[in-house]
C-alpha cells in the first residue's frame, strides 16, 4: 500500500498539477474537463481508463454529456498518494 504524502511531499506533488484543487472535506484532488461533445468527453474517459489499468489506480469520476468530473485519492491509503499525483499527470499529459 503506498503512503499518504506527507505536507512537504504534498506541497511539492501538487506544484507539479495545478490544474487540479484540493478536494474540501476530504484527502483528495479533483479537476473537471469540458469537451466539445459527448463522444470527445468519452473518448478521454477511454484514454484515461487505459492508464488508469496500467497504474492500477482507478479514479472517481462523473460524465454529464461533454463534461468530466474526476476525484482521485487513493483508497486504501486513505487519502493522497503518488499514485493520486502520477494519474493526474497522465490525464493532465492526455489534455495536452
Amino acid at each position: 500500500m503506498p503512503d499518504l504524502l506527507t505536507a512537504d511531499d504534498r506541497a511539492r506533488a501538487l506544484s507539479r498539477v495545478p490544474a487540479w484543487s484540493e478536494v474540501d472535506g476530504r484527502d483528495a484532488i479533483e479537476r473537471t474537463v469540458e469537451f466539445d461533445s459527448f463522444i470527445a468527453a468519452f473518448g478521454f474517459m477511454t484514454q484515461v481508463a487505459i492508464h488508469a489499468e496500467k497504474l492500477n489506480h482507478h479514479p472517481e469520476w462523473k460524465n454529464v454529456y461533454n463534461r468530466v468530473e474526476i476525484t482521485l485519492s487513493t483508497h486504501d491509503a486513505g487519502g493522497l498518494t503518488n499514485k493520486d499525483i502520477s494519474l493526474a499527470e497522465r490525464i493532465d499529459a492526455l489534455l495536452g
